[in-house]
């Protein structure tokens, strides 16, 4: 019944799950940067969502009475950077998928 459109689209399948895995291969190399508490706190993140550094540009949130300001600095930029990988690991998978949208995938 299927034939020939079947065998083509198994070859489709296969070529698109190759391309997947070599774009997140790629993407894992890619790093991400952010900056929160207006220009405070920089935050840069792998692919892999690994924290590469933090840089402190503001030493006035160094502030030994008030540490809860820099923490919520600290977690506002590794929320705002995990946000950023999903959201380019997501437009680089629908530019191989077509914006198909696919169970597991990203």
């Amino acid at each position: 019944m299927f034939g020939g459109n079947m065998q083509g689209m198994m070859k489709k399948v296969q070529k698109m799950q190759k391309d997947m895995k070599k774009l997140q291969d790629e993407l894992k190399q890619r790093t991400v940067e952010v900056t929160v508490g207006g220009g405070a706190l920089t935050i840069i993140m792998n692919g892999e969502k690994n924290v590469e550094s933090v840089k402190i540009n503001d030493k006035n949130v160094i502030d030994p009475e008030d540490t809860e300001m820099l923490e919520d600095l600290i977690v506002a930029g590794v929320n705002e950077a995990n946000k950023k990988v999903d959201d380019m690991m997501a437009a680089e998978m629908s530019k191989i998928t077509g914006g198909m949208k696919l169970p597991g995938m990203f």
